[in-house]
């Protein structure tokens, strides 16, 4: 049984990290739901589907996680953007911040067609409006618009009625209307000329040569940096910040990583005291029409770096 248990284990922390907004919290989910399900392996009579039977564990498991818990978010979710001035930075809980979450734990093994959709569907900013939504909500949308099941499927793994689960379906719609994302549109693969612009970008924030990268950023970017609930709005104030309260970046060196929610992602070490460079943020990127529109800052590398199997440190 446990081999029909991990070879669900992807497609299931994907869900779950969908209905929790962390990794960690989603690889916690899935553990649960696993022993949940050996535990209940004498109840389980094959009646329905081995998959259906263990996202019916998981989906509980995910609600009884939630129960009581406060949303995560994005900066940009929780007020206005700010001026990029020291006195803007307010650190809050890591508990309140989506997490990013690498591509490898959630499709070691999809083809290019059905990658674009799972790509689409944990975008930060999708992510994040998921969570907006109730619990029971945020489930039914995400069996129904993500993974494609059939009402009568979601009625019954929800042990609830047909009409219901459509009803929920219509809020959660409404709801995510307003956020103006969706999984629609299938997130494209990079092209040779995005990859070629990111390794201009590698190479100009290494050398921080702020006229090279004024080039490759859309002027209406946005840049945050979790766990500080300041972000900032436009190219302008983004290099403001790097030139000013954040010119400790400099000296940085910048390495890539797996993806991260869809979008490339690097690691990022800012110069030590002691020589070398220590771990300083996860740089997730998201592109738009062959620049930067979106640059977010995780900052808890004590976490996200082996997640994402960073080294700890780079060597002189």
């Amino acid at each position: 049984m446990f081999g029909e248990l991990e070879q669900h284990r992807a497609e299931l922390t994907a869900y779950c990290y969908r209905m929790l907004g962390s990794p960690f919290d989603a690889e916690d989910a899935v553990q649960d739901a696993f022993v949940r399900a050996w535990r209940a392996r004498d109840r389980f009579e094959g009646r329905s589907a081995m998959r259906s039977w263990l996202y019916r564990i998981a989906t509980n498991v995910c609600l009884d996680m939630l129960k009581g818990r406060q949303r995560r978010a994005r900066p940009m979710d929780l007020g206005p953007a700010v001026e990029p001035i020291e006195s803007n930075l307010n650190a809050r809980s890591a508990k309140e911040w989506i997490e990013p979450i690498p591509e490898n734990l959630i499709a070691p093994e999809k083809d290019p067609a059905e990658l674009a959709v799972e790509r689409e569907s944990i975008r930060l900013a999708f992510v994040a409006a998921l969570q907006q939504l109730p619990a029971r909500q945020r489930a039914v949308l995400i069996l129904r618009e993500v993974l494609r099941w059939e009402a009568s499927e979601v009625a019954e793994l929800l042990e609830a009625s047909v009409p219901s689960v459509n009803s929920a379906l219509q809020r959660a719609r409404a709801t995510l209307a307003q956020s103006k994302v969706s999984t629609a549109d299938p997130l494209p693969a990079l092209s040779a000329a995005d990859h070629a612009m990111l390794e201009r970008y590698v190479a100009a924030f290494e050398r921080y040569d702020m006229a090279a990268l004024t080039s490759l950023i859309r002027e209406d970017a946005t840049q945050s940096m979790p766990p500080y609930d300041m972000w900032l709005y436009g190219r302008d104030d983004i290099l403001a910040w790097w030139v000013g309260p954040g010119n400790g970046c400099r000296g940085s060196r910048v390495i890539p990583t797996v993806s991260a929610n869809g979008s490339p992602a690097y690691g990022q070490y800012k110069p030590s005291p002691q020589g070398g460079h220590e771990p300083w943020a996860l740089q997730v990127l998201e592109l738009s029409d062959g620049r930067i529109g979106e640059f977010t800052f995780f900052l808890d590398t004590v976490r996200l770096f082996p997640l994402f199997g960073l080294p700890p440190r780079l060597d002189p």
